[in-house]
């Protein structure tokens, strides 16, 4: 049996001023096992390079509470931006709700915004179908527990259909349906982390290097780091490519003038290896 989580009041979470790490969450047993293929990572990446940000790390978690309620602890615990998509349903094999509140350890309790959006979907749907709405029959009962979140929660507004998802400091719940969780992430973005956006441009210029390893060109990489403070250095080998076989995309990522100043470093490292270079790459 797992121990006891204290509990802890949601105001004591990390709260960053400054733009963090970003994580994204992914559950369940579809995703492992094949039967659907993922199209949260791409779409997430899409949006923060939309904004300047990037994405840092993401998790694959089936539908396994204890792997689920560990995973959530630590985005809890961390300083991160962190969204998680699926398992927020009222099915016996959605856990996502319950999993954040034992990581929280806090209760779970309908929250009275939710069930308003709830109660009033079901009256969208009653008369779309031309049918009374019944409010105590047991399905739609059933239906107020997706509302039902983390103590503390604020809830997350869905476009598509009102059932809405819910937020915990700076982690976020989201359904796996891509129609829905897209427009809700990319409204967390723009409402809440707008003051996060990079503001200068955004570069990225490298270079391939044919037939180098990587373990010789690290010291390199560390000194233009350390010379060059606020850029980022990013070395991506491959072994077959069908137009430059073994080689090394070799680059520097940052601002444009922070990236003037080290790739002609990066260059003149590379001439002192005795490097053979290919084409230069340059994305904005």
């Amino acid at each position: 049996m797992n121990p006891p989580i204290p509990s802890r009041p949601v105001s004591s979470l990390p709260q960053p001023d400054a733009p963090a790490r970003v994580g994204l969450v992914i559950v369940g047993d579809e995703i492992l096992s094949g039967k659907r293929a993922d199209k949260h990572m791409p779409k997430v990446i899409e949006l923060l390079a939309a904004r300047g940000l990037s994405l840092d790390w993401a998790e694959y978690v089936g539908d396994a509470p204890e792997r689920i309620t560990a995973t959530l602890r630590r985005a809890f615990e961390s300083s991160d931006l962190v969204f998680s998509c699926g398992g927020i349903g009222a099915t016996p094999d959605d856990h996502t709700r319950q999993c954040a509140a034992r990581a929280l350890g806090v209760d779970l309790a309908l929250h009275p915004e939710a069930e308003a959006l709830i109660r009033e979907r079901m009256q969208d749907t009653a008369r779309e179908q031309g049918i009374p709405y019944e409010p105590d029959r047991p399905d739609n009962i059933h239906r107020l527990n997706m509302g039902v979140f983390p103590v503390g929660a604020r809830i997350i507004p869905n476009p598509y259909n009102k059932i809405a998802g819910f937020s915990v400091g700076h982690v976020h719940f989201v359904p796996g349906f891509p129609v829905m969780a897209w427009p809700m992430i990319e409204w967390l973005l723009d409402q809440h982390y707008a003051h996060w956006f990079r503001q200068s441009a955004w570069a990225e210029k490298s270079v391939i290097v044919f037939g180098a390893m990587e373990a010789t060109l690290t010291p390199l990489m560390e000194d233009i780091e350390r010379l060059h403070s606020g850029v980022k250095v990013f070395s991506l080998p491959s072994v077959d490519h069908p137009e430059y076989g073994r080689h090394i995309e070799l680059g520097v990522k940052g601002t444009p003038a922070l990236v003037a100043q080290a790739y002609p470093a990066l260059l003149t490292g590379l001439a002192g290896f005795g490097a053979r270079l290919g084409p230069e790459l340059v994305r904005q």
